[in-house]
């Protein structure tokens, strides 16, 4: 027997012995989980890689558990979480236990719910597990490779598996750009980011070292609009808890990270916070706050990565614009709606140098909104999706779509699309919006934000039908923080 034939017959046993999966979720962030969530349920073979312990990205391992928006457009798969939250805590009243937020909950909660969903619904989970890197081994393969209509991927632990659809679930879009997705280049400067952290009171004396690189300045200004109990009472959680991701004067931190290695990003960002933390502890007396030891399972107590309020987004077969969400009735993106949100375009610049050009973003009034299915498809890369903040969305818009709702709604409609693809044998781009809006009808999603009817009502599904067929159309409004889009608007 020659060598080359006993290779060619090794190399067809290990893959025969690759484990295949229908669709592979890379990151397990709000957007993946819902995606991997969705998949499942709609009988795909589904696997999540999680370099984490935790699923739920930014609402669970960023530690950021305050849900910003979508209070009355609770659908879908984060309608069935926050449900699981009011139900563990003892009702939706119980969850308004902070000021910013009408949901907050423990992230290890948080995480605990999804996880079992995630469980329940047939997905299977790796932690600490990620595609191998470039980086990590240049003189190795790539970690992701495609050949006769699947994808190859090399795990971080050694492995191999293949899919047919793989999705890009991570917090900064880091798989797309592995793949050669092509990235919009209209960004005109970073969000501040946040390395949040959850802390309690306790019957001693906390006070940590002083962090690295201290500074008081930093934090002076933190109580110059509300009183330090006004400061604190802001994230307060359902269980005694306080979540800290205060953006005057707090814990907020602008960095270029998306070029930055990823050490660098988290030490500055770390000691950001834990010099807030010692300020409020020596400057304010709140010696007995800390870090909380019964939340993150880390060394030093703070959530697994910080919370990146942007991506890198990637251009898709639609682009979602404050322009479509002011005006969608001048657009036709509604007739592929997906997913809904209500919060306004909140840009967090207030770190950056540049913050005074930037002021007029940090609270961009728009009506609540749809997102349409095309930008989770991106242009040039086939059986490949997006699922997180790294869609197909301007850098403005980003300032809306970015929030946990809106994610988790996109997610699943990933999630439902890809399983379409599966089951039916085509490419996810030659899939009509029409599809997956049945699939998502059927699970009890917005597809438009109109408050007339909830999901549970009679005649929810053909109002939202005739929505998206331009049969009737919503008026919408800016209202504060939390905006509305009605057939019928009620008087103000």
């Amino acid at each position: 027997m020659n060598q080359r034939f006993i290779f060619a017959a090794l190399l067809s046993l290990a893959a025969a012995c690759t484990p295949a999966y229908d669709v592979v979720v890379v990151g397990g962030g709000t957007g993946g989980t819902a995606a991997a969530i969705e998949a499942a349920r709609n009988g795909a073979s589904v696997l999540v890689l999680e370099e984490s312990p935790w699923l739920g990205g930014m609402l669970t391992s960023a530690g950021v558990s305050a849900i910003d928006g979508n209070y009355r457009l609770r659908g879908g798969i984060f309608g069935e979480f926050t449900d699981s939250l009011a139900a563990r805590y003892g009702g939706y009243d119980a969850l308004k236990s902070g000021w910013v937020s009408n949901i907050l909950f423990n992230p290890a909660a948080g995480a605990d719910i999804l996880f079992n969903m995630a469980d329940k619904s047939g997905v299977e989970v790796r932690f600490g597990c990620h595609p191998e890197r470039p980086i990590c081994h240049p003189e190795r393969s790539r970690g992701i490779s495609r050949s006769k209509g699947l994808w190859r991927l090399t795990l971080s632990d050694g492995s191999r598996v293949t899919a047919r659809i793989l999705i890009d679930g991570t917090e900064l879009g880091d798989i797309a750009k592995q793949v050669g997705a092509n990235e919009l280049q209209d960004r005109v400067t970073l969000q501040d980011m946040t390395y949040v952290a959850v802390v309690k009171y306790y019957d001693r004396d906390v006070t940590i070292d002083k962090p690295e690189d201290y500074n008081p300045d930093f934090y002076k200004d933190c109580c110059s609009t509300w009183p330090p109990e006004m400061m604190l009472s802001y994230g307060a959680l359902p269980d005694g808890h306080i979540m800290l991701n205060w953006p005057q004067g707090g814990n907020d931190i602008y960095l270029d990270y998306l070029d930055m290695p990823r050490e660098e990003v988290y030490r500055l960002a770390k000691n950001r916070t834990l010099g807030y933390i010692y300020y409020l502890q020596t400057e304010l007396g709140y010696r007995n706050l800390g870090i909380a030891d019964d939340v993150f399972p880390t060394e030093d107590g703070l959530p697994f990565y910080p919370y990146y309020r942007e991506s890198r987004r990637f251009a898709g077969r639609d682009t979602m614009t404050v322009e479509a969400a002011s005006r969608p009735y001048d657009f036709d993106l509604y007739t592929r709606a997906v997913a809904v949100g209500d919060y306004p375009v909140d840009h967090h610049h207030n770190q950056n140098p540049r913050k005074e050009e930037l002021s007029h973003l940090w609270h961009g009034k728009i009506p609540s909104f749809s997102v349409p299915l095309g930008v989770l498809v991106p242009i040039g890369v086939e059986d490949f999706l997006l699922a997180d903040k790294n869609i197909s969305v301007s850098w403005e818009m980003n300032g809306a779509t970015r929030l946990q709702p809106v994610v988790t709604g996109l997610g699943q409609a990933a999630g439902a699309l890809a399983a379409i693809a599966v089951k039916t044998g085509r490419h996810p781009s030659d899939v009509p919006a029409s599809e997956v809006q049945e699939v998502l009808l059927d699970h009890g999603c917005y597809l438009l934000p109109f408050l007339d009817l909830r999901p549970t009502d009679p005649g929810f599904r053909e109002l939202q039908e005739k929505g998206i067929k331009g049969e009737v159309k919503g008026t919408g409004r800016s209202v504060g923080w939390s905006n509305e889009t009605w057939i019928n608007p009620p008087s103000l």
